[in-house]
């Protein structure tokens, strides 16, 4: 019992921390926890594809409205502004040389799991079967599998992108299950942007944001990698959680993607580190263009 209770205040605790990205007030409540089971078994549908609130698919573009010097272009070496970073990461961070990690092969250290969300481009989502969600990135050549149901092989190697697990989270009293917490009222016109504490940029969500849903996910079996390209760092061990939410249609009828990624690494960092993520949805694929790793020296 006592297991359970610290589970449930543990992603009690991640809403909220969300709630805090997105500018939105949380309100927990027994109703939001009942409406967490669901449907009775075999009420809902079979799959994840199946039952998926929000479709996600289609080909992306980034929106680069905010940290442009951090993502358009190298950023000098020491300079991690915004970047919650403890003494430890400085050390590495204004350690880091360009010219070493080349020479080492280690060319795709900016665009692992914890930095390749920040690579301005394009990224292709589709379905690789009815439980697995396919994340293509241009920059870098990248691919990430988002698994709904499964569990991370145990001794596989780690690699860039890591095992992902994928969760639907379905708004308070929607079928098929909502997250533990149910969103309440938008306090102002706070929105989520840019990186670090000071959220700025990006096309404002409403508070219509959680009326479809949303996907969480969260990645292990990592390896070490840049949250940037100048060398600051997250290691292995560090956790990270993303949520992807497909925002309501524009007036001029663009579609956009919010990321919203929360680090947390006590070997490098003294807090979580938050960024959201813009990217809009592309009429085909034709703008697509993969690239291997390479990160241009500072100016």
């Amino acid at each position: 019992m006592k297991r359970r209770a610290a589970h449930t205040r543990n992603r009690s605790a991640t809403l909220l921390a969300l709630a805090a990205v997105l500018g939105v007030s949380v309100v927990l409540g027994a109703s939001a926890a009942h409406a967490q089971r669901g449907p009775g078994p075999g009420a809902g549908p079979a799959n994840a594809r199946d039952g998926a609130p929000i479709d996600l698919t289609g080909t992306w573009v980034s929106i680069v409205s905010e940290d442009w010097r951090h993502r358009m272009a190298t950023p000098r070496r020491g300079d991690y502004e915004s970047v919650p970073i403890s003494g430890n990461g400085r050390r590495v961070a204004d350690a880091w040389d360009l010219a070493a990690d080349n020479a080492a092969g280690l060319q795709c250290k900016a665009f692992g799991i914890g930095g390749i969300m920040r690579q301005p481009g394009r990224l292709r989502i589709d379905w690789q079967d009815e439980q697995t969600l396919r994340i293509e990135f241009d920059a870098g050549e990248q691919t990430r599998l988002l698994h709904f149901g499964g569990t991370a092989p145990a001794g596989a190697e780690k690699t860039w992108q890591g095992y992902s697990t994928a969760t639907w989270q379905r708004p308070p009293g929607r079928r098929g299950g909502a997250p533990r917490a149910q969103i309440g009222n938008i306090e102002g016109p706070r929105v989520a942007g840019g990186g670090g504490s000071g959220q700025r940029g990006g096309p404002p969500p409403s508070a219509s944001i959680f009326e479809g849903g949303a996907l969480m996910a969260t990645t292990t079996g990592f390896r070490e990698g840049y949250l940037r390209k100048n060398g600051v760092p997250y290691s292995e061990n560090a956790r990270i959680t993303e949520y992807f939410h497909r925002l309501p249609t524009q007036a001029n009828g663009d579609v956009y993607l919010l990321v919203t990624t929360i680090v947390e690494d006590p070997a490098y960092l003294n807090g979580p580190f938050y960024t959201s993520t813009h990217f809009r949805l592309e009429p085909d694929d034709s703008g697509f263009d993969p690239r291997p790793c390479a990160t241009a020296p500072p100016p």
